[in-house]
Parts: C-alpha cells; structure tokens; sequence
C-alpha cells in the first residue's frame, strides 16, 4: 500500500518524481502530494486528492522546479481521504521546517501524540504520520540534525513504517527509514534516491540497494551512507535490477489487467523453465537443504492471504493426492490470532506476490515461534527476490511473472500455481510417491501448459460477449467441485474486485444448502466444468439452477457434452488438462471480470478502495 519516491539531483527531479508516483499507482492510493525545497528555501507541499496526473497539472500550473523532493500515494488508514490527511506532513515552528512522506502504520501513535500536544505540537490531521513529523521536529529543535533525530524517532515507533524525511536548512540530503515495509536505495549517474518499488526508478536507475530491517539511510547527491539498526555504519550489496521500463509500461494494451492476462503464458514458461527442460525434478529447485527437509516433512501449513490463499487452496489437493502428505491453509490474517496446535515436522509455506504483505510476514514469524523446537522449515514462494518474505524464510522458489501493476493479480496467481504444483512433485518424488512414468507424463504437461493457456486465450471475443450480458447485473454466483472450487474463489473474487458486482462462490453440492434460494432469472451463475470424475456431480447441480431459472454461463471442456440451450450459455474449452486444469480455467475467468469491468466503466487496474501491495493489517 502506499508509495514512496524521494529524489536528490543534479537537475530538476520534480518530472522524476511524478513519473515514479505514476509507476505506483498500482498499489492503490486515494491521495497523493510532493515535498520539495522553494527557492527561498521553504519546505512546501503539494497535495491532491485526484489521480497523480491531477497533481502534475497543479505543479505544472506553478512551475514548480527542484533538486530535492519527496512524493507519496496514500492509501488512507489513520484518517478519511482528505487533503489534511494527505502526504507530505509538515512541521513547521521554531526555526525548523521539515517535512515527511510515510507508509505503514504507528501502533503507539497515540500515546506519542499525548506526549507532543502537551509540549505544545498542534495537530492538523487525523493521522498516525503526523506524530512522526512533530517527534522528529522535537528532536530537531532539541539540537539533533535530521538523521540523528529520524534514527532517535525510529527508536520510539512501534509498528510498521518506511519513511523518507527532508529539512529546509539541510537541503542537500533526504533520510529514509524502514521497518517491516519496504524501502531501497536507487543509486543514479545523477543523484540518488529513494523508493518503495524499484519500478518508480527504472527510467532513471537500475542499480538498487535494498535496506534491511531497521535500517536508517541518508541519500544526497553523489553519496548514500546507512546506519542499521544497532547504530553502526554498515554496507549493503548494490543490485542490478532485470526489470525494463518496457515490462512496466502498457504497449498496446488498454490496461495493465488486459496486458497481464495475455502474458501468462510466457511468465509461466519463464518459471518454469529450469523444470521443463529437465529430464527429472529436483528438490534443489528449492534450496541446498530442500531435499534433506522435505524427507523429514510430515505435515504441511501454507499462510496466504486473498488470492494467494485461493492458490493455496488448490495446492491442498494437489499435495494430499498426488505426495499423499496433510496440509492445513490458513488466511494470514486471521492465523496468529486463534490458537492453533503445532506439530512436528511441519514446513511451514506463506505465499505473496510481493513478499511484504503485512499479514502474511506476521503470520510466518508466529508459526515459526509456535513450532520451535518441533522441527518445522519454512519455504516462501514469491515473485520478489529481495522481499522480506524470503528473507525470513529458509527456503524459497522465485516465481518469475515479472512486475504485476493491475491491483487484481493474474500472471502472479498462475505462476503461484505453477509453483505449487512443481512442490507437489518434488514433495511425491523424495517421498517415493511418484514413480518415474508419472514424474515423465507430469512434466510433459508443464511443457505443454503454457501452449495450452495461450489456446485458452483465444477464447477472449467469447468471452467479450458475455460479458455485455453482465453490464447490468449486481449479483452473482460462482460454482465449481473439488479443485475447482478455489478457482470458483478466484473468480468471484476478481469480479468483485474490478467489476463492483457481488459475487459468491460455492461449492456446487452446496447449493442445496441455501445458495440455491438465491437463485432466479437476474443472478448469473458462473460455473467450472472440467471433464473430470466430478463431471455428473456437478451436471446435477447446474440442473437445480435451471429449473429455478437461473441463467447458466458454463466453461466446460470437451467431451463433457454440455450443450447450449435456452438459460445455458457454453464456452467450450481446449481438452482437459488433468491435475492442471485449474490454471487453464482461471484464464476466462479473468477475461470475463476484465471484460465486464471495462464495459460497466469501472477503473480497472485501480479499483476503488484496494491496494496492490498490503503492507498494512
């Protein structure tokens, strides 16, 4: 949530900046403002409660220069949208102007608002932010410069922060700080800077450093120096980013959601491609140590949240059947606050797009201090090589579906499954539960797949016209059995996302256990028919819609002899997929909610009140 840019220059960085906030605005935001140092040396702000481009024009309208700035998207928790509420803070008495962008949350904001409204700071917001603008404003008046006074501050905080602070009489350097949300260094031929996101630099920088945990930086023109957590100077390794201002921009396509869908294809070739070019699996995929932990394996958490959790879901049946091991899915978010009984050699798996989703880090650390001592590994599946998900994590399997801008995520969710599928495998082989035909016929369906997706996309005029049927419609309902279902999940999750329609899922036999009496003329039913052992089952249930006149649009395979007919709508599907079926079936799902979205006129790649990037709870 939320997004950083702060930049030290040897020109004008004000362009910079608006074209990094530009690159954040997947992440979600409800307001946005710049910092930056006037020419007689007043911090100023800058804040509009439109999109980033509204804020452009305002600058623009004033000719606003600078060589050093701060700029922010905010994603309101502590405080309504509103220009008051919006970043940067300022702090401006006592002969010390300064001012502060924050992403995160402050747990103990309120006793350090007591302390400063009784030293006589006004607050002007509603905000956890401003009390860390006037805390470090203290510590400037009390004679601290600005990165002693932010590293004093960060002492005080309790919570999750990353922060990037200017003063008006230091006005050659910026200082950022860190805790549990990410912050890095963009390290440029002319200047240097500050991000939450690598891809808010890349016109500018690819080299990047990625600040740890409580790490304090100072930023200035042709320096950088970082002090860590205990208070020592210390040195980060610089990194070559591979992301390309091309993987971030739109192309030819009306919108990042549309772009993303249509790249599965090539990104779960690209993740699996030191698999499918092998002639056996091998748990080193996942680590120098995978293979002796996976023997030792007994029982399976995964930790998710959202769509992760859906991918999950998926990956229980997946594992039970095919290595024959139990798993349990937790939502992150609620794990850690209900007692839960460990057990012995348990791995211990959290999924993210990109390793910083608040609760999904909380949730790992509470499970890795539930099962100490009991022989628990912990194994991180992520998009995101620095992230602090695979940083905590002893093992890890990087999903290659380059940047995801679209708040829905698509390209992140299939290459999850992807992934979730190769540990299935190497999880069966070391348990010798997978002879060696088997392990032949299932990696030459991962060859296959994403020819297979690619045919599955095909189907989009298709499903264009379904979706016209949507436009107006405010419910909906979502059926699918057995590994189908949490791909019903996902799919009635990305209508509700980007469409604003309400939409449920269920598993089909329940429908006779109340979703049923929802049912009549007006609510679409959506449902997965995947030619497989559940085919009649389900059959069945579609049959119960009908005669309540529910209007039926079902993406069947072939040979699964569902026929249109009056109220059933039939896409049919390329042949059946076996145990990869649901990465194929989550593909129309997204057309259908991507679709219907741009037909109803909603924004779709930054739905109203969502974030990309979680880093709060």
């Amino acid at each position: 949530m939320c997004g950083i840019v702060a930049a030290v220059g040897s020109r004008n960085i004000v362009p910079l900046l608006i074209d990094g906030l530009k690159k954040l605005e997947y992440r979600g935001y409800d307001s946005t403002g710049i910092g930056y140092l006037s020419a007689d040396g007043r911090v100023v702000a800058e804040r509009s409660l439109e999109r980033v481009a509204q804020l452009e024009a305002q600058i623009n309208e004033k000719h606003i220069e600078a060589m050093v700035g701060i700029a922010h998207t905010r994603w309101a928790t502590h405080g309504a949208p509103a220009l008051r509420n919006a970043h940067p803070m300022v702090s401006n008495s006592q002969g010390v102007s300064l001012c502060l962008v924050h992403n995160g949350i402050i747990e103990n904001h309120d006793e350090i608002r007591t302390e400063l409204a009784v030293a006589g700071y006004v607050f002007t917001s509603d905000t956890d932010t401003e009390v860390m603008t006037h805390l470090i404003h203290q510590h400037c008046v009390q004679g601290l410069d600005l990165y002693e006074a932010v590293y004093q501050t960060t002492k005080r905080l309790k919570g999750l922060y990353a922060i990037a602070v200017m003063r008006a009489d230091e006005p050659h350097h910026i200082i950022g700080a860190r805790h549990g949300a990410p912050l890095l260094i963009g390290v440029g031929e002319r200047g240097n800077y500050l991000a939450s996101d690598t891809s808010a630099l890349l016109s500018e920088t690819r080299k990047v450093i990625y600040l740890e945990e409580g790490d304090v930086v100072e930023i200035a023109l042709d320096s950088y120096r970082i002090r860590s957590i205990a208070g020592d100077f210390v040195e980060r390794d610089v990194h070559v980013s591979e992301l390309s201002a091309d993987a971030v921009s739109l192309g030819l396509f009306s919108h990042y959601m549309q772009k993303e869908t249509f790249e599965q294809p090539e990104v779960v070739a690209n993740t699996l491609e030191m698999v499918s070019g092998a002639q056996s699996i091998s748990p080193l995929l996942f680590g120098a140590q995978a293979d002796e932990v996976f023997q030792s394996t007994q029982n399976i958490l995964i930790l998710a949240c959202g769509t992760s959790y859906h991918a999950a879901m998926v990956a229980r049946y997946w594992i039970e059947e095919i290595a024959q091991i139990p798993v349990n899915v937790e939502i992150a978010s609620e794990y850690r606050y209900r007692t839960s009984v460990p057990m012995a050699n348990t791995l211990i798996i959290t999924l993210s797009q990109s390793g910083e989703t608040a609760d999904t880090i909380a949730a790992l650390q509470h499970a890795k201090s539930l099962h100490n001592g009991l022989g628990a590994t912990t194994l991180s599946i992520c998009n995101v090589p620095e992230s602090a998900l695979i940083r905590q994590s002893q093992l890890r399997f990087l999903t290659r579906a380059g940047p995801e801008i679209g708040v829905a995520s698509t390209k992140a969710f299939t290459t999850q499954l992807c992934a979730l599928f190769v540990l299935t495998l190497v999880l069966a082989k070391v348990k010798s539960r997978l002879s060696v035909s088997q392990e032949n016929d299932y990696l030459q369906q991962l060859r296959h797949l994403p020819v297979a997706m690619a045919q599955v996309l095909l189907l989009e005029p298709q499903i264009v016209e379904w979706a016209k049927a949507f436009v107006d419609k405010e419910h909906a309902l979502f059926l699918g059995r057995g590994i189908h279902w949490p791909i019903a999940m996902e799919g009635a999750l990305k209508l509700k996302e980007i469409t604003y329609i309400h939409a449920e899922s269920y598993a089909a036999g329940e429908l006779k256990h109340g979703p049923l009496a929802l049912v009549d003329e007006r609510m679409p039913v959506i449902a997965i028919a995947p030619n497989d052992v559940l085919i009649e089952k389900l059959k069945s249930n579609l049959q119960e819609v009908r005669a309540r006149s529910g209007e039926l649009y079902i993406f069947a395979d072939r040979d699964t002899f569902i026929e249109p007919a009056e109220g059933v709508h039939v896409i049919n599907l390329p042949d059946h997929a076996g145990m990869l079926s649901p990465i194929l079936h989550t593909l129309p799902l997204q057309l259908l909610s991507y679709h219907t979205a741009v037909a109803r006129g909603t924004d779709v790649d930054k739905p109203r009140n969502l974030a990309k990037s979680v880093t709060v709870e």
